[in-house]
């Protein structure tokens, strides 16, 4: 399988080939020089690199490590077995050994988030902890005050990182043989930036046909909402659910982000807070629910029901 996706197959394996900002890089790239691995805690949206980059300080420290999913595994079992289990033993190399735990954001902050806080004092001299998230806060503190916290905020060097990935994405295309053209390409990563996970996956999903051209362009087109509005407007509860099946393949974020913009000068000035607060609460879930379609229309209906439009 790994040889299948885009996105392990293309995998960088030193901290140097990340695509990251030049100040979060260096801090990475100076553990590497020390041949040193601290407790971490690595912070940021989706797709942006942190599982990428702890796997790469790992393999170039030469470290045994493994990656458990904190998603799949959130359980206290999940310490009780395998965390303590691997961590209690002797690296086969001799060296620390390192535990990655991804989407840590997940695992239950009752039981095995307190449980873990003991875990790093007691395996410390063995083990280091490796935990990435996307909702730092959904951490508990006394993690955070054993982690360096380490926030993938890219803003300021959104454009240097995009040039970086557009050159890694038109040398991957190469090597796979896929014809491609700049502008489409350009116009796919414009979208799902800095989700670059995504971008690889879209990428290798419009490729089945050994060519990447103009004729996707249709599907990577910016969020329409002014048709959306007017179906809000109407209380058309049939013609929003049309639109949001349309609309699912955009990143939440952004399509939250647009619908807040578009709606804002269409309401009367006492419906905007109920307009905030129905965004803000399903932009929330939308990165926990089981069914984005529903969580979405969910959202229209509650805008549809509670909002007054002028």
């Amino acid at each position: 399988m790994n040889h299948l996706l885009w996105v392990e197959k293309y995998r960088p394996n030193r901290v140097e080939d990340c695509i990251l900002p030049d100040s979060i890089k260096t801090s990475f790239q100076e553990f590497v020089n020390r041949k040193e691995i601290p407790n971490l805690l690595l912070s940021g949206t989706a797709g942006v690199g942190k599982t990428t980059v702890a796997k790469a300080l790992c393999q170039e420290v030469d470290c045994d490590y493994i990656v458990i999913n904190g998603s799949d595994e959130s359980g206290i079992d999940v310490l009780r077995t395998k965390i303590k289990n691997y961590a209690s033993a002797i690296s086969f190399s001799g060296g620390r050994k390192v535990i990655i735990i991804d989407e840590a954001d997940y695992l239950n902050p009752n039981s095995t988030q307190p449980a873990l806080r003991g875990a790093i004092e007691e395996f410390a001299s063995n083990c280091s902890f490796i935990f990435t998230c996307n909702y730092k806060n959904r951490i508990i503190s006394p993690i955070h005050s054993r982690c360096s916290v380490i926030d993938f905020k890219i803003n300021g060097s959104k454009a240097k990182m995009a040039s970086q990935f557009f050159k890694r994405v038109e040398w991957i295309l190469e090597q796979e043989k896929i014809e491609y053209d700049k502008e489409v390409v350009a116009a796919v990563i414009t979208k799902y930036f800095p989700d670059n996970r995504r971008v690889l996956n879209e990428l290798q999903r419009y490729s089945i046909s050994g060519v990447i051209d103009k004729g996707i362009l249709a599907s990577v087109s910016d969020i329409q909402i002014s048709n959306l509005i007017k179906h809000l407007r109407e209380k058309d509860f049939s013609s929003c659910r049309k639109w949001t099946v349309n609309n699912l393949d955009n990143d939440p974020v952004k399509l939250y982000r647009t619908l807040y913009d578009g709606l804002l000068e269409e309401l009367k000035p006492q419906s905007v807070p109920q307009l905030v607060l129905h965004l803000a609460k399903y932009g929330y879930q939308c990165a926990f629910c089981v069914d984005q379609e529903i969580n979405l229309m969910a959202c229209l209906t509650e805008l549809m029901v509670d909002l007054e439009f002028k």
